[in-house]
């Protein structure tokens, strides 16, 4: 067990540093890296991954590429039009919905990254839920029209029955990435006709074999996005894109560039536009410079024994 910790090029999802345990099985290494709120029951099907990944136990390939979005963060404009000019890719994510900020300052972000973009890029938009029903629906109207037509908006409101509520009043098309991950039922999504496209995050779900049955049986076109790991949880999540039967849309798998430093020694980094689908090996020169702090590994060391107990209560 390693744990590291790692400074953000840009404050994203509230934190500046990510911090990742990585763990070594018999096949490799797998990483854990639940954020720091969430509790012992939440973080365990992200436990799962990990073992998974360290045992080597991965369903193979389909493809040898793996296309992906760069994600904007909820920044200004500038900064958002350099984002996608550095990223490499023909598809953005952008944030928005931030705390703090206003529809003017996504407006402004999203037209920054379609003048980035150019004219043949696709934007899509993520606002993990932060809409009510009719904030949604003006909200995705207005983006719509400052992005040159949205590929799709992920997660305008919390609950999926609202979510299906706003599919049916919008002509964009919804993806479900919360409302699948942190629900009792993900399936609600599928029941309730909530969602046109599913965003499956392999930690959270537990693993690329659990995410393969979910994408089965969810019977949507499925997006892979990432958690914010290091390449090697991203890993995790280009063995499900790649082994997914269709692809149809770009993964949101490139965050590694939101990091400032990685635990390998090849970053999984896209290049034009894809991320290879390979096992980045784990650079110890790496581990060791990024070594978290005594008391955070203790703190880790604690919460992986109680998230293991919580496994084998089940």
């Amino acid at each position: 067990m390693r744990v590291v910790a790692i400074p953000m090029r840009t404050r994203f999802r509230g934190i500046t540093v990510r911090e990742a345990v990585l763990l070594e099985g018999p096949a490799g290494w797998g990483e854990w890296s639940p954020f720091l709120e969430y509790d012992d029951e939440v973080a365990a099907p992200w436990l799962r991954c990990a073992e998974e990944a360290a045992a080597g136990d991965w369903p193979a390939p389909l493809r040898t590429r793996v296309p992906v979005n760069v994600t904007v963060p909820a920044v200004g404009p500038e900064q958002a039009h350099a984002i996608v000019k550095r990223g490499w890719c023909g598809t953005a994510k952008v944030k928005v919905a931030e705390p703090g900020q206003t529809l003017a300052d996504d407006l402004a972000r999203v037209e920054a990254v379609r003048d980035a973009l150019g004219t043949t890029g696709h934007v899509r938009v993520d606002a993990n839920g932060a809409w009510d029903v009719d904030t949604a629906v003006a909200s995705i109207a207005a983006l719509d029209r400052a992005a040159g037509g949205l590929e799709y908006v992920e997660q305008p409101v919390a609950s999926v029955e609202d979510l299906a509520v706003v599919r049916r009043r919008v002509q964009v098309k919804i993806a479900a990435d919360e409302s699948i991950r942190r629900a009792a039922d993900p399936y609600r999504v599928r029941d309730l006709e909530a969602a046109d496209i599913a965003v499956l995050k392999v930690q959270p779900l537990g693993g690329v074999r659990a995410c393969l049955r979910i994408a089965e049986d969810i019977g949507l076109p499925v997006v892979v996005s990432s958690a914010l790991e290091t390449s090697v949880g991203i890993a995790a999540g280009v063995a499900l894109a790649a082994a997914l039967p269709e692809l149809p849309y770009a993964c949101g798998l490139a965050t590694v560039q939101l990091l400032t430093d990685d635990v390998t020694g090849r970053s999984l980094l896209p290049v034009e536009g894809a991320l290879p689908v390979e096992v980045p090996r784990v650079d110890e020169a790496a581990l060791d410079r990024l070594a978290a702090s005594p008391d955070r590994v203790a703190h880790w060391e604690a919460r992986l024994a109680a998230v293991r107990a919580v496994g084998q209560d089940r």
